[in-house]
This record gives C-alpha cells, structure tokens and sequence, in this order.
C-alpha cells in the first residue's frame, strides 16, 4: 500500500488557487511572487473538507477529488524529499511522479516543500477525530492512555518520521511543519471550549489548546528522533511519548 493510500483518509484539501509556472530563490523553489510563509490556512486545511471535529455534512465530489490529488501530491514531495533531498528535489519532478503539469502543482502548493502539508496536517487531523471522542469526567492522559491500549493509535510510516526529522534542519520543512500545528490551534480551541463550555476566543482556552498541541508537536518529534533506527516502533511507543508530554504539560510552569 503507498503512503498515499495510508493517509488518503485523513486528506486536507484547499481552495486556494495559484499562478502558473515557478522561479528559484534562495535554495527554494516557488510561483512566481510567492511569499516563502504563504501556505495553506486553516479555512483551506481542516475546515475546508469538514473535517473538523463536528462538522456537518460530507465534502462534494470536487472536494473529495482535490483532497485525493493534494494527497497524492504530497506522498511523492515526501518520496522524494527523503530520498534525494529537498535541495535536489524540484517542483517538476513531484509533479512529473503525479503524472500532472507544474501548473496543475502550483494551483495547489505555492511551494514545492508546502506540497507536504496534507501529509504532516493528516496526523493532527487524526488526532482531532480522537478527542472528538473524549468522554466528559476523563482526564486527557487517562483517555490517551486507553486508546494506547486498545490498538487506537496507528504505526507511523517511515517516510513520515524521516520527514518529521527533516524539519529540525529543513527551515522551509519546519515552516511548513508549524503551519499545520498552526491551522490546528483553533480547531483544538473549539473543541476545549464545547467540553468545558467555555468560549473558543477566551484566553484560558487558547492557552489550553495551545498546550495541548505543543504537546502533540513535541511527542511526534520526540518519537521520530528517538526511534529512528528502530523499524519495530509503533503504536505502543507512540503512546508513551504522548502520554510523557502530555504529563509534562499537565505539571504547569513550576518556574
């Protein structure tokens, strides 16, 4: 099975739309007039499909479509970013491995290394459909701790971890990578905020989602970086990590 189809379920799609045709620029590949920072927001990453932890109704056909392209985009941006480098890796080769025209990339990506959005966004996006089933009177750490336990949490594909190395020494990766941490906060806001009752805008909320995704960015990156030469890592040591930073995060600031 490709990386492509592991991850088709959790697919982020975007409406924005880009000019054609692609220009270098200090190491980085990119359309014409393109900021480095400009990537896919959150209306365009986990709002736009109805992803979001209770949305309603299903994404149309145009939509589903767009997700599937962008996944598949971003599967061999990973392919071959991990095998070449992204130095060595172009626009055009990603999209020659899709079998589309740069055009039809750049509508879609405004850089080669934003092309690993869907990808990077896709296990946040899974574990925003986790919490949405995080029973009221349970604690967060005792919640991971059971959905460890009944096999919940998937093994990561090795060409994900290599790219969430590469972010620690990749600016334009780690970019990316904070985007989609990003595009989740007021997801994650929404969420604490029905199960508290509370306001998504109030700062005690944002705060809490804050620390919450920290907590996931840091335990993915603890995880790929300490597990790198182990093959056999998966579920069960995913859900240490998390668990360990979500205790940390649990603790408050003790300064």
């Amino acid at each position: 099975m490709s990386l492509s189809d592991k991850t088709s379920a959790y697919a982020i799609s975007s409406t924005g739309r880009y000019a054609a045709g692609t220009e270098r620029g200090q190491g980085r590949e990119r359309k014409p007039g393109a900021k480095v920072h400009e990537l896919p927001s959150a209306e365009g990453g986990f709002k736009a499909v109805g992803l979001m932890a209770g949305a309603v109704g299903k994404p149309s056909l145009a939509q589903r479509r767009r997700a599937s392209l962008r996944l598949e985009i971003a599967g061999e941006a990973v392919r071959l970013f991990t095998s070449q480098g992204v130095t060595g890796t172009t626009g055009e080769e990603i999209a020659r491995a899709v079998g589309i025209s740069s055009r039809t990339l750049w509508r879609h990506f405004p850089t080669k290394e934003s092309c690993v959005l869907p990808v990077l966004a896709a296990g946040l996006q899974f574990a925003v459909d986790q919490l949405a089933a995080w029973p009221s009177g349970m604690t967060l750490v005792d919640f991971v701790t059971r959905a460890g336990r009944s096999g919940t949490l998937p093994s990561a594909a090795p060409a994900i971890l290599d790219l969430i190395r590469m972010t620690s020494t990749e600016p334009a990766l780690r970019a990316v990578w904070l985007q989609a941490h990003d595009d989740a906060l007021p997801v994650l806001a929404e969420l604490l905020a029905r199960r508290s009752g509370g306001s998504a805008d109030d700062l005690r909320t944002k705060v809490h989602a804050a620390t919450v995704n920290g907590a996931l960015r840091a335990a993915a990156e603890e995880f790929a970086h300490r597990y790198a030469d182990d093959p056999e890592a998966s579920g069960e040591e995913i859900t240490a990590c998390v668990l360990a930073a979500l205790r940390a995060a649990a603790e408050g600031l003790p300064y």
